[in-house]
């Protein structure tokens, strides 16, 4: 269900965005009824209407739980699946065992959980689909990988198999993707920062899975001034590679959450869930006006 508010005022014009997903009959609009979601759509536009310009430069960096994931999603995930690492177009090639995170991160890849946009019994090639920890305490411990990929890299298929439809070929693919929860709450994460950016609402971006190097919008974020919630910004972007924003991950809150989005590949564009709790990077780059 997305929605998107237009927001005006003399010349100036801002948009605002929110959606939901499950996999749910008619009982998601219990859940999510739409005029919460245009009211939040609405209220994301009006922020941006009275934001200043974010500035620019290497800062730490809160990014908020749910769609927050999207970032581990586009900019580490497609590099855990068999479709780039058994080809060696991958930087995560022939790493597993090592420590590709800090040890703060785990991450998990479940095509399982119940009623999740991203969940099905079985994938395109007719395995049950799995619970795979991809990274645990920071160590690669799995790849995403499907029949081809089982073939190539001798590592057995675990359930993630996936196509649009019976046009495409199934090809590895992530469904529901999310950084496990910590030990800390968002507001120790904010409170350990002197001056930095708080993003409450990632946008799009693109990413190079050979490279991981990624820019990302932001759609909502605030300044962080000695430990606490300042004016809104606008016009921010994160940019970095994450590979190295992995490593850059310091504190992992428990307010664990997923958000539905649409991801497109070889095998065409299928439903999958990003989701994280909140997260503390230091010393990402920050796309803004100097």
């Amino acid at each position: 269900m997305p929605v998107v508010a237009v927001a005006s005022r003399g010349e100036t014009r801002e948009t605002g965005q929110a959606d939901a997903g499950k996999s749910l009959g008619l009982e998601i609009f219990d859940r999510y009824p739409p005029e919460s979601i245009g009211a939040e759509a609405a209220r994301v536009a009006l922020v941006a209407l009275d934001a200043d310009y974010a500035p620019a430069g290497k800062l730490p960096v809160v990014i908020d739980k749910a769609f927050g994931g999207v970032i581990f999603h586009e900019a580490c995930g497609h590099a855990l699946e068999a479709t780039s690492v058994a080809d060696d177009a991958s930087v995560f090639s022939g790493k597993l065992g090592q420590k590709i995170a800090n040890s703060a991160v785990t991450a998990i890849d479940d095509g399982t959980m119940p009623n999740e946009w991203g969940s099905a019994s079985f994938d395109d090639e007719a395995l049950e689909t799995k619970r795979n920890v991809l990274i645990k305490d920071g160590v690669l411990e799995s790849y995403l990988v499907d029949r081809l990929g089982q073939a190539k890299m001798g590592i057995p298929a675990n359930g993630c198999g996936r196509r649009e439809s019976y046009r495409y070929a199934p090809t590895s693919r992530m469904s529901n993707t999310y950084i496990a929860p910590g030990p800390h709450k968002l507001a120790d994460l904010i409170a350990s920062v002197d001056h930095g950016i708080y993003c409450a609402k990632m946008g799009g971006g693109s990413v190079d899975p050979a490279t991981t190097d990624f820019n990302f919008a932001v759609r909502e974020a605030y300044l962080i001034e000695g430990g606490k919630i300042g004016k809104a910004v606008k016009g921010a972007s994160l940019i970095g590679k994450g590979s190295e924003i992995l490593m850059g991950i310091e504190a992992v809150a428990d307010d664990l959450d997923v958000a539905a989005g649409m991801c497109g590949s070889s095998s065409g564009s299928i439903p999958t869930n990003v989701g994280q709790p909140a997260i503390l990077v230091r010393g990402l780059v920050v796309g803004g006006r100097a």
